[in-house]
């Protein structure tokens, strides 16, 4: 069973890479398999297809996310910008799974958008409930901002835009 699981961890991880290298379309569980080191068939043994994949694959990325948001622990005046720093934290280490949380929200697929809505719609949530529960004024608005912020960090990362990040003095 646990080597069973190990494939099935080892088929995510190149899924990342390949969805991210590739995009959605382009991919394929044949490639995913290759990557792998894996036949296409064992690939369908964990997943029936390839939106399925997709879907694990987005799943595992934002929830690393939304594990790192839930963990953070800071004074008010502190709470944005640690977890921005976690954010940050999290799209260095994980890299091609922030390209493709980027990539999700774009995919027209009906399965694929709506799982990715309520995905998005549940980390709102849970940034709402922690700048709520540590007292920001306004705090709709601040999870607002502060899920723009992250696109914006992820657009000029992906782009190599260092000066879209420049709000003061740069």
């Amino acid at each position: 069973m646990v080597i069973r699981q190990d494939r099935k961890e080892q088929i995510l991880a190149k899924a990342v890479d390949v969805f991210a290298e590739l995009g959605y379309y382009k991919a394929t569980t044949a490639r995913v398999a290759k990557e792998a080191g894996v036949t296409q068939p064992y690939v369908f043994h964990f997943f029936s297809n390839k939106e399925e994949l997709f879907i694990a694959v987005i799943d595992r990325a934002i929830g690393r996310i939304a594990d790192a948001f839930s963990q953070v622990e800071a004074p008010a005046d502190q709470l944005m910008e640690t977890m921005g720093q976690v954010f940050d934290d999290v799209m260095s280490s994980y890299r091609a799974e922030t390209l493709l949380v980027m990539q999700a929200h774009t995919i027209p697929e009906p399965a694929i958008r709506e799982h990715v809505r309520g995905l998005f719609s549940n980390i709102f949530s849970s940034v709402l409930e922690k700048f709520t529960a540590a007292g920001l004024p306004e705090p709709e608005a601040a999870a607002s901002q502060f899920m723009g912020m992250g696109y914006l960090i992820t657009v000029a990362e992906v782009l190599d835009l260092p000066q879209m990040l420049c709000f003061k003095d740069c």
